[in-house]
């Protein structure tokens, strides 16, 4: 299993200290990669996050951290499709350039329709604009000429170099819908919900397993990205979690498989939408997501960005040990 951290590159904490210094030591401690979100018109939701409108671009923001460190791979979970392809791919075949092999594109559909409105693509269907990404993507990284029109995007005879090093960049499907497990299996090479249940991601890793081999393909990588709060006591970290806001988030979720009482009442039913507790408590419950499947967990530091540096010396000194 790898572990890696979402930067807080958006809200009242980003900076660049945090952000260039915290993603060194995350290197340092042993951690393997760092993640970024992925907004336009940011609007912070509610029961997560205070109302700050900052946010650092993803790429850019990835582009910062691969300068000044040298193996840490560099994620998106997930990139929103409202730029072009061609964009991105100029951008992420440049990133590889520059940092090396190193980047993971997780692409999703986005929440909010305001982001799509303000550039024209509102009518749009969100989840193929993913799809058209991952095909032209896929296209442009490996060849040259290309031709290509699935009705939104249409081009004729075109080269983008650099190419990305090592060839094409890997690309994950990002959501915790039945549908985007699905997705994920038939052109993805990885798949990664945020807060999701224990039995909801169980579910989808049995249909994802299931799909893949009917395909005669490897299931796609499978990753999670769980708010975290971690310190010397339990108490003292549930005292940073805004547990009422988690379950407010997991009961509005559609597709979620609900605990035996038929709604998320309590901490205990949060399980694997969160991970809170001293070290110990820390190391059993990703052993639980290691039990499942799971191949890649980036702990959510959101609630705790503004002890960002302590988040991370206390799990590189005190969790990560013991999980390698």
């Amino acid at each position: 299993m790898k572990f890696g951290l979402l930067l807080p590159h958006f809200g009242e904490h980003a900076s660049k200290e945090k952000l260039l210094e915290g993603s060194k030591l995350a290197e340092d401690k042993g951690f393997d990669s760092v993640w970024v979100r992925d907004h336009l018109v940011f609007e912070p939701h509610g029961e997560m996050e205070k109302p700050n409108r900052t946010f650092y671009d993803a790429l850019t923001t990835l582009t910062a951290i691969g300068a000044v460190t040298d193996r840490i791979e560099l994620g998106t979970g997930s990139l929103i499709p409202f730029r072009h392809p061609l964009v991105t791919a100029l951008m992420a075949g440049t990133i590889t350039q520059l940092v090396g092999q190193r980047l993971i594109l997780g692409f999703g559909a986005g929440t909010f329709d305001h982001e799509f409105e303000a550039i024209g693509w509102g009518h749009h269907d969100r989840v193929e604009l993913v799809r058209s990404n991952a095909e032209i993507l896929r296209r442009v990284f490996t060849e040259n000429d290309v031709t290509y029109d699935d009705g939104v995007f249409s081009f004729s005879d075109v080269t983008i170099e650099p190419k990305p090093i090592g060839g094409p960049v890997p690309f994950w499907y990002c959501g915790a819908t039945p549908r985007s497990a699905r997705l994920a299996v038939e052109f993805c090479d990885g798949w990664m919900p945020g807060r999701i249940s224990m039995a909801t991601l169980a579910k989808r890793i049995t249909t994802m397993q299931e799909l893949s081999q009917e395909k005669g393909r490897a299931t796609p990588t499978v990753a999670v990205i769980p708010p975290t709060s971690i310190e010397e006591t339990r108490e003292e970290a549930l005292r940073h979690v805004n547990i009422p806001g988690l379950l407010a988030w997991a009961n509005k979720a559609k597709f979620a498989v609900k605990p035996p009482s038929g709604s998320f009442e309590t901490v205990e039913d949060l399980e694997g939408q969160l991970i809170v507790g001293d070290p110990d408590d820390a190391v059993r419950e990703v052993r639980k997501f290691a039990d499942l499947g799971v191949e890649h967990l980036v702990f959510d530091f959101r609630f705790k960005f503004d002890r960002f540096f302590e988040q991370i010396e206390l799990l590189g000194t005190e969790v990560l040990p013991k999980l390698r």
